[in-house]
């Protein structure tokens, strides 16, 4: 067994190696240099589009917002709280650099498979909307078997990976620890929260992201601003920190034990990606079900989510961790952003209290999130008819992920999350004339209606 764990290790550390990130970013940089830099050029308008409501007559299940705030859910999690210390901790200050980098690159990925799945998006026989990588692998690419694989990865990343067994416990231990309540209670409790907003479809889950993703992660960033307004005296050595880190090696301090250039790029990069999943395909899964009658202004509106999750959440989170010293401690995960919050705010319990609900909820919500993910994988695999006997088992895998601790199956979900990429990044490769095409129109079309002169791509 402990062979097989070892084994499974290698396996993980070479899927999420370099060939993979570099790949990731690569397409980033390709679309945002081939879209003329699309992502900072257009994106006061596509945050002006975020919050417009103007979707009333148009095709889709829920509207643009709805469907963002359902791929945030899923995307602000853990992963903002944990995985931005995990970075800083293994690569220094510095990860937090690369980290931007790869957002700001991944905006541009996460417009272009977007933009894809709404072009290619079909409908059920219930009426709902259906798309993502699986339609425009198999109607775009023409590959059957790239979608299906893209399918089975997802599925298994729903069900055993970051949709419930990780999430579960970050529940738990932090209800546990913060709240002294159960593990059973608090199973207990999920799982009924769980089961009543999932069985209502994706009109019921949009309904509650679009709530409490929004809600949670304003109540988030300004805990990070009180500890970052309390330390800035220190702000401006902290940022010189991050961008001299990125580009030296960081000395060993305290219980920091020293990072190169290289360890400080792909901590970051990978952390970054793994947060905001720009390229692994799973968000399009979600924009497809957005009421738009533009492919291009609904990639816009979903690269904002990059923008949200990486730019402004996981920066407020490292800024906390850097400005208080947290970094060079001996903890580690959500123990070193605890004790971030308790220096910070010179509180041994308003600082971890708030820690423990920001991770309550950005776990709960990712839950959800990965729930309909995992919906749209079996609706492609099976068809509608095994929608209700998936969710059945989804509930039942929330429920028992209160008592298990499975390293190995963890283990095979950040590889089976990492595969999702593989026939995802294929399909934006081979698809990236149309997304240059459908952009090009738009912006024409645009500049004609406003009689200027046309925006080159």
């Amino acid at each position: 067994m402990d062979n097989l764990y070892t084994l499974l290790i290698t396996i993980d550390n070479f899927v999420w190696g370099p060939p993979l990130l570099i790949l990731l970013v690569g397409t980033g940089v390709y679309f945002t240099f081939r879209l003329g830099l699309l992502q900072f050029r257009h994106l006061p308008t596509a945050l002006k589009m975020v919050f417009s409501k103007d979707d009333s007559n148009k095709q889709g299940d829920v509207s643009s917002f709805a469907a963002l705030c359902t791929a945030l859910s899923a995307t602000i999690g853990t992963g903002n709280i944990v995985g931005v210390a995990t970075a800083i901790k293994l690569g220094g200050p510095g990860a937090l650099f690369w980290m931007w980098l790869a957002a700001l690159f991944g905006m541009a990925t996460k417009y272009a498979e977007c933009l894809l799945a709404v072009k290619y998006r079909k409908v059920d026989d219930k009426g709902q909307m259906i798309g993502g990588p699986m339609y425009y692998l198999q109607y775009g690419v023409g590959s059957k078997a790239l979608a299906v694989m893209f399918a089975v990865f997802a599925l298994g990343v729903a069900c055993f990976g970051i949709g419930t067994f990780p999430q579960v416990n970050a529940i738990l231990d932090a209800s546990e620890i913060s709240f002294g309540l159960s593990r059973e209670i608090s199973a207990t409790v999920l799982t009924l929260l769980v089961a009543f907003v999932t069985l209502g479809g994706i009109q019921s889950i949009a309904k509650v992201a679009g709530k409490v993703v929004p809600t949670m992660a304003l109540f988030y960033v300004l805990a990070c601003l009180s500890v970052i307004i309390m330390n800035a005296d220190k702000l401006f050595d902290a940022v010189e920190l991050v961008l001299v880190s990125a580009f030296t090696s960081t000395a060993a301090t305290g219980g920091f034990l020293g990072a190169s250039i290289m360890l400080a790029i792909q901590s970051g990069i990978a952390r970054g990606v793994f947060s905001n999943e720009s390229g692994l395909g799973s968000a399009p899964m979600a924009a497809a079900a957005a009421k738009t009658d533009s492919c291009v202004k609904q990639g816009l509106i979903s690269m904002t989510g990059t923008f949200f999750d990486t730019i402004i959440i996981c920066t407020m989170t490292g800024l906390a961790l850097i400005l208080t010293g947290a970094w060079q401690s001996e903890f580690a995960g959500a123990a070193m952003t605890t004790h971030a919050f308790a220096v910070g705010l010179n509180s041994d319990t308003i600082g971890p209290t708030l820690v423990s609900i920001g991770l309550m909820f950005f776990a709960f919500t990712t839950i959800l999130g990965w729930n309909y993910y995992g919906e749209r994988c079996v609706v492609y695999l099976l068809g509608t008819k095994a929608v209700l006997p998936y969710k059945l088992i989804y509930v039942c895998l929330v429920a028992s992920g209160a008592f298990l601790h499975l390293d190995m199956i963890w283990v095979i979900a950040d590889i089976v999350n990492g595969l999702m990429a593989i026939p995802n990044l294929i399909g934006l490769i081979a698809l990236r004339h149309v997304v240059i095409e459908e952009t090009k129109c738009f912006f024409s079309s645009v500049s004609s209606s406003k009689n200027i002169e046309p925006v080159k791509v």
